[in-house]
């Protein structure tokens, strides 16, 4: 089951009322958005975020495959778009509270891709219409949903309990946020474990930087991170590097890289009179196999604290 956050704007009332989202196959120049071009990968099963001017308004279950589809009629107004395109059915549940992306923004920024982000930096949408919707952004959106969304029964409420009880019989949003969220998180638990398990010999079960041994302090730290990774780059064991959790923060927070050949690299961030405090020393080159190579140089790339943000 994969996830996805789909940018309906003032095609949503349209689309819901089908049961669908549809879009084009290609523009009037024949070309292919990737967004577009994303809706070949839908399948029966995955969820779906709709997200309408600032706010996620539904969660919608794919019924069926993705097919190819001419444009319905209800949407014939849009003379911008060709005729044929791609349909996938859905049920669709509306939230009672649509979600303010940007009042929760702070708790999300962290957890968008850097390739293919629905969202800006400043919390408003991109353009475009289907964005992939990672496992930790989904859990992050289904619990501000669920707060929302699903009545906590307090001692106030008490009196009021059957209403709540007759309310939350008919509320068929409930289920959809228990089973999704529960898949996500099993999904993300036995994937990291899995990475862990692959991982650990490739370090010699020890730390790369301090040879900590002790299992219960060490992590096995993603170099390009979940959020942007396929599915075979998350188990991917190169993908990686068994560090304890000091030196484990520093490196998921970008404080800390490796380039191709091994060598640690400090951010400027981290003043020189402060590396034995994190129990970092200059010049220091681990030993790694050329599949780490591209993985370590994306995360100096793209999650490395460079000299120029610091006075960013």
């Amino acid at each position: 089951m994969n996830n996805y956050i789909v940018m309906q704007g003032h095609t949503y009332h349209e689309e819901k009322e089908l049961g669908i989202i549809w879009s084009p196959q290609q523009d009037k120049g024949g070309n292919v958005p990737h967004s577009w071009l994303r809706m070949k990968e839908v399948q029966k099963g995955d969820r779906i975020f709709h997200y309408v001017k600032g706010f996620i308004v539904a969660i919608s279950i794919a019924t069926e495959d993705v097919k190819t589809a001419p444009k319905p009629s209800i949407l014939q107004n849009h003379s911008n778009w060709n005729d044929e395109g791609y349909m996938v059915k859905l049920d669709y549940h509306e939230l009672d509270t649509a979600l303010n992306l940007k009042a929760n923004f702070s708790e999300i920024l962290s957890l968008l891709p850097i390739k293919y982000s629905p969202f800006q930096k400043n919390g408003d949408g991109n353009q475009g219409y289907l964005y992939p919707c990672n496992e930790e952004l989904a859990i992050k959106l289904l619990e501000r949903i669920s707060e929302l969304n699903i009545y906590q029964i307090d001692q106030e409420q008490l009196e009021l309990s059957m209403d709540n009880v007759r309310r939350t019989e008919r509320n068929t949003l409930i289920p959809v946020i228990a089973e999704t969220e529960s898949e996500m998180k099993t999904k993300v638990r036995i994937g990291q474990q899995k990475f862990r398990k692959a991982i650990m010999p490739l370090w010699n079960f020890k730390c790369a930087l301090c040879s900590i041994d002790l299992s219960e302090l060490l992590r096995a730290s993603h170099s390009k991170p979940w959020k942007d990774s396929t599915n075979e780059e998350r188990l991917n064991p190169y993908n990686g590097i068994l560090l304890c959790s000091n030196h484990d923060a520093l490196y998921d927070k970008g404080y800390i890289a490796f380039d191709g050949q091994g060598r640690l690299h400090i951010s400027s961030l981290i003043e020189p009179e402060n590396y034995s405090k994190y129990g970092l020393m200059p010049r220091t080159k681990i030993d790694i196999q050329p599949e780490n190579k591209p993985f370590f140089k994306w995360h100096k790339k793209f999650i490395f604290e460079k000299e120029s943000l610091e006075g960013s």
